[in-house]
């Protein structure tokens, strides 16, 4: 009798297990299965990443910025007028101080991608903290947070962004990625915020409260944990936003100090008309792979937030 309930309890162990939704990594693997053009992005993704920091790290940094005016303006080897001159040296051209497009940007992308990333994270990370602080406490503390966050929302931003890169004294990438921190943690403190008040109301945060919990490990081991797939899909979205910011500027001419390359400089030559019709292998690599770096990254942010909120709905 007790082997015939042992088998069906076994039975029924494995019915529930077999019938239990896919939790973590399973939704997300799952999600990405059914949409190939997120899969394909990611793959895509991946493999840029990789040769772009790999194949940097290989190039002669100092060679690539060598300045030869006997080789300005030198078409891509595929559309070489003079091979015998060119060679197999460049295989995108140079640019009009003969520097080598493809080791330009290479490293450019290294630069940016780097830039970039970093702005991201310091930014969530003071999203968050901010974001759920002012969830969590509401109120008096709620209210000044977000006054703070409604006046910096209404400044123009891009303008003051140039206005400080135009007077900072000692300008370098340091102070250029601490000014855009400097202006682009709100957004990320606001939709934190969001998601964190409808968190901090539920009935097991109330119960650690009147329980006497701490206040920081409710944060950090209650309300954090149930946002952190929004988290992780808002940090993939910035990552796109922090290139895209750092590469206008740059085009702009208030990016990334001279002699730094990256994708934004690179972008700017097309501000010259003549480079801009006749001259186009020196800007469209970049332009190319700034489209297709955002277009990756936003359609793999997709699918991680459908992800999440798949993952929300099974429990």
């Amino acid at each position: 009798m007790a082997t015939n309930q042992d088998a069906e309890a076994a039975v029924l162990s494995d019915d529930m297990a077999a019938s239990s939704p896919p939790m973590g990594m399973k939704v997300i693997v799952r999600e990405f299965v059914r949409d190939k053009l997120a899969l394909a992005s990611l793959i895509l993704l991946v493999g840029l990443l990789v040769t772009i920091f790999i194949w940097s790290f290989l190039i002669d940094q100092d060679q690539v910025t060598n300045v030869s005016l006997w080789d300005s303006y030198l078409r891509p080897m595929a559309f070489s007028e003079d091979p015998a001159r060119e060679g197999m040296r460049f295989i995108l051209g140079t640019d009009s101080a003969g520097r080598d497009i493809f080791g330009l940007l290479i490293i450019g992308a290294r630069n940016s991608l780097l830039l970039g990333w970093s702005v991201t994270v310091v930014t969530s990370i003071i999203g968050i903290v901010i974001g759920i602080l002012a969830a969590y406490y509401a109120g008096l503390i709620d209210n000044i947070i977000m006054r703070i966050i409604d006046f910096i929302m209404i400044l123009p931003q891009l303008m003051i962004i140039i206005i400080f890169i135009t007077i900072v004294p000692t300008y370098n990438v340091l102070t250029f990625a601490l000014i855009l921190i400097v202006f682009n943690w709100h957004g990320q403190a606001r939709f934190i915020r969001g998601r964190a008040l409808t968190v901090g109301r539920l009935d097991f945060i109330s119960a650690s409260k009147t329980m006497g919990t701490p206040s920081l490990v409710i944060m950090l081991r209650e309300m954090m944990p149930n946002i952190s797939s929004l988290i992780i899909v808002n940090l993939t979205l910035n990552f796109a936003g922090s290139i895209g910011l750092e590469t206008g500027l740059s085009y702009l001419g208030f990016g990334l100090p001279p002699g730094t390359p990256s994708l934004g400089t690179l972008v700017a030559y097309a501000t010259n008309p003549d480079i801009l019709e006749n001259r186009a292998w020196v800007w469209l690599p970049a332009s190319t792979l700034i489209l297709v770096l955002v277009l990756c990254i936003n359609y793999v942010g997709r699918a991680l937030q459908r992800a999440a909120d798949a993952k929300q709905r099974l429990g």
